[in-house]
């Protein structure tokens, strides 16, 4: 099932919980607007090259829209869609003044060099930069983008506007970028799955912690659920798979991570088949690496008690009806990942205000949003009788429905 049919079937769920009129049900789910731009560029061998570029701008009923920019070779118009709507319902439950919108260039990064992707970056951003801007549209690194994206985007923005940095975040911390961003994602995990475990009265200290994936979140969320006490038992990421149940030296790992491009041939454990490492004994399971990864082949094996979505949609609504029939608690994706965009938002107000803020302090409020937004969760479970996903789904859309019904949308 992919992502836009699982998003908007959620939306479904969400809107009849709550009871929502149809005509607004319906509106909430139409894009405010979607731009297609043909960016021409000439490579470093002379030959021109032409990639479609993407922005859907999905909803600014609670303010500007926010959400990433992918460079990738498939970047699909539906998909792009579903990501943008998602990222509305997902600011909503953060509880920060965004909507959603989510873009990309169909291109490979790879086989393109800096100079080739800096070109392209102008290109985009010269056929957008009257759609975006500080209060209009935010966009942030992705799949295939970094800070230095940012800054070229950032750059060729301002030769229109005036220099702007709060027209994008993610940007490198020397163009206004917030300290404690990088680890944002990574530490918004912790936070969330802090908050859930000490609802079950139980903490990360005595807990058995898998990962799946090793990237910026993954290698964040190890490392700080390690520091916090968490047992770390085996983690993954695409050169393959370590366990130990003794736990893993995280600090070891990333090291050698760093060293060989991967975790494979690391001594701190054993090697295991990746594709068992979902199915193996532990207390919790981070999925943070792709999407659709529990289905309805393996969730029937999976030993967990709890499942923290790190990822975007790692469980298939079919896997979801499974595991919640063997009473796992999924923390769903929609807040458990929202660490990043939280972080992204007080580097937006940091730019508007001129003032940056100390890490200590990015992280203090980033605990406390987590945390408020958890609270607001749990209440929506209890007044609708429902799971996690679904409270944080009728969150998110009824704070995007009431704003916008207060806006007048009939008018």
């Amino acid at each position: 099932m992919n992502a836009l049919v699982a998003t908007s079937r959620n939306f479904k769920q969400a809107a009849k919980l709550l009871g929502l009129d149809a005509k607004l049900e319906k509106s909430l789910l139409i894009p405010f607007r979607e731009i297609k731009v043909e960016c021409t560029i000439p490579k470093d061998d002379g030959t021109l090259a032409s990639f479609v570029g993407f922005r859907v701008q999905h909803d600014n009923a609670r303010g500007p829209m926010k959400g990433g920019i992918r460079f990738h070779h498939e970047v699909d118009p539906d998909e792009v869609n579903a990501l943008a709507q998602l990222m509305t319902w997902k600011t909503a439950v953060a509880n920060i003044p965004y909507g959603g919108a989510k873009g990309g260039i169909g291109c490979s990064p790879g086989e393109l060099s800096v100079s080739e992707l800096e070109r392209l970056t102008r290109v985009f951003t010269q056929k957008i930069h009257d759609l975006i801007g500080i209060h209009t549209d935010v966009p942030a690194p992705d799949m295939g983008t970094n800070p230095q994206t940012m800054a070229w985007i950032l750059d060729e923005y301002s030769k229109f506007h005036g220099y702007s940095p709060a027209v994008v975040t993610g940007k490198p911390i020397d163009l206004g970028g917030s300290l404690g961003r990088d680890a944002a994602t990574g530490r918004g995990v912790l936070f969330a799955t802090e908050s859930l475990l000490a609802d079950y009265g139980k903490s990360i200290k005595d807990q058995r912690f898998i990962i799946q994936g090793f990237g910026n979140v993954g290698s964040w969320a190890a490392q700080l659920i390690s520091e916090a006490g968490g047992k770390v038992i085996a983690v993954s990421d695409v050169t393959g798979a370590i366990k130990n149940p003794k736990g893993i030296d995280i600090e070891k790992l990333l090291k050698h991570s760093v060293e060989n491009h991967g975790i494979k041939g690391f001594n701190g454990g054993e090697s295991i088949n990746p594709s068992s490492l979902l199915t193996e004994d532990c207390d919790v399971l981070i999925p943070a690496a792709l999407g659709g990864v529990i289905n309805r082949e393996n969730a029937n094996d999976i030993k967990a008690k709890f499942i923290i979505e790190a990822a975007n949609h790692p469980s298939d609504p079919e896997a979801d009806e499974i595991l919640s029939k063997k009473g796992v608690v999924i923390l769903p994706d929609i807040y458990a990942n929202s660490g990043g965009v939280t972080v992204s938002y007080f580097e937006w107000v940091q730019n508007i205000q001129g003032f940056m803020w100390d890490e200590d302090k990015v992280n203090a409020e980033l605990k406390t949003y987590m945390t408020r937004s958890f609270k607001g969760m749990k209440e929506m479970c209890k007044t609708h009788n429902c799971d996690l996903r679904m409270g944080a789904f009728t969150l998110g859309v009824n704070r995007v429905a009431r704003a916008t019904v207060l806006r007048g949308w009939e008018a």
